[in-house]
């Protein structure tokens, strides 16, 4: 195992402590703790482009000061998989994410999807 496949599993490890969190109560956390929600309430939200690298760049620093990144990450794992959606979710890039998830359903279901 190497040092980045260790961070991976850290990642996957904090998410255990919402396993038994149902996704409504996800939801509600994200929605009413999200710094993304409170950067689209007040207007501030970026100009996107469209681009998705671009996007996740003006995303970084919203997502770097979110108290609800844990089950932000945890929400979107239960809804979509190892595919991300074609939204901004958690702080992770699309490589890492993956890897991370991967981490997560070893964790969850030793690793059957």
């Amino acid at each position: 195992m190497t040092a980045q496949d260790s961070s991976y599993d850290c990642i996957a490890m904090d998410l255990d402590g919402f396993r038994e969190t149902p996704c409504d109560a996800l939801v509600d956390r994200v929605s009413g703790n999200g710094t993304c929600m409170w950067v689209r309430a007040t207007g501030t939200e970026p100009q996107w482009t469209g681009d998705d690298t671009t996007d996740r760049a003006m995303t970084a620093p919203i997502c770097a000061r979110c108290p609800v990144q844990r089950e932000c990450l945890e929400l979107e794992f239960r809804s979509f998989g190892y595919t991300a959606s074609s939204s901004i979710w958690g702080p992770l890039d699309p490589d890492t994410r993956q890897a991370v998830y991967v981490a997560w359903l070893e964790r969850r279901d030793g690793g059957q999807q």
